[in-house]
């Protein structure tokens, strides 16, 4: 889950911030790509370290430390204003977003409780891959489709029995697929509206009510707990703060299908990540359905005609 999640698509999201920095910074002279992969490394092995604290504060209390210290970080680190929220229907367009935002970490993390990283992170990616072709107007992408179906449909058919996933956290990451395709939809909005970083800001402290009631629920005083904050920190850190500084930093010198593909790896480094972190292995049928969905996800990116920097408008 990042902060520019179809760009592999039609749909540009956020292009002011990207654009925003005139000067070079020590980033700039790592290639763009190594940047995007460190990025969605960080994101996945930063959801593993969050699947760690489901014992003590449980999906929900995890999901309230990574989304409130993610927000405090950021928005200390942009400073959004007031001012920037005075466009007709910015403050609606990031409450919006914050709360699709939200609801999707909370749903996710609800999913990784109950069947592993690799396969909750492949049936999620439906989400924005569902939006890329529902942009497209290519007979192409009906390959993708079919593709990304059929990897879907094995991992279907493990659910149920002893050695099945399990139901309930299949149905959660398809919830969580359904709120970052709207998470895509809305971010293109809000970044019509809200100019700079202040947009991503505003929406991140929005997300970061969305889980109090259930954090509060799931980890009530361990929440206080000084060990379990700092690693919640630390999830924040690798889950959010590293990926958007990293992409940000790359989306000014990339073509989109290059930033498309790269990103489209993303289940199989959950699956990898999922393995150091959790233990988690995967069966044969699994690693098949994980490769046709990052097939399909390679696919609609690398086909993409646009071959501009992300930057660009």
């Amino acid at each position: 889950m990042t902060l520019v999640s179809l760009s592999a698509t039609n749909v540009t999201v956020y292009r002011a911030p990207v654009a925003a920095t005139a000067h070079p910074t020590p980033a700039d002279r790592i290639p763009p790509e190594l940047l995007v992969l460190g990025a969605t490394i960080s994101v996945q092995f930063g959801a593993g370290l969050a699947a760690t604290l489901f014992d003590d504060l449980g999906p929900g209390g995890a999901s309230l430390l990574r989304l409130g210290f993610a927000a405090l970080i950021v928005c200390v680190i942009w400073r959004p204003r007031p001012a920037d929220f005075r466009a007709p229907g910015a403050i609606r367009a990031a409450v919006a977003y914050g709360i699709a935002l939200g609801l999707m970490n909370v749903l996710f993390y609800e999913a990784l409780d109950r069947i592993p990283l690799g396969i909750a992170v492949t049936i999620e990616f439906v989400g924005p891959l569902g939006v890329a072709v529902a942009a497209s107007r290519r007979r192409l992408d009906v390959v993708w489709v079919v593709l990304a179906g059929a990897g879907i449909a094995l991992l279907g058919l493990r659910s149920g029995g002893t050695d099945g996933l399990d139901g309930v956290g299949v149905a959660f990451a398809l919830a969580a697929a359904a709120c970052w395709a709207a998470y895509i939809v809305l971010a293109q909005h809000l970044g019509d509206r809200v100019s700079g970083t202040s947009g991503l800001s505003g929406g991140m402290l929005i997300a970061a009510v969305v889980p109090i009631v259930p954090g509060i629920a799931d980890g009530g005083t361990a929440l206080l707990d000084p060990a379990l904050l700092a690693q919640g920190f630390a999830v924040a850190v690798l889950s959010s703060v590293i990926p958007y500084s990293l992409e940000f930093a790359a989306l000014r010198r990339m073509a989109k299908r290059v930033f498309g593909v790269l990103m489209s790896l993303e289940p199989a480094l959950a699956a990898f990540a999922g393995l150091v972190v959790l233990g988690q292995t995967l069966s044969a049928r699994d690693v098949v359905a994980i490769g046709l969905v990052v097939t399909a996800s390679i696919g609609a990116a690398s086909t993409d005609r646009s071959a501009r920097p992300l930057g660009e408008p």
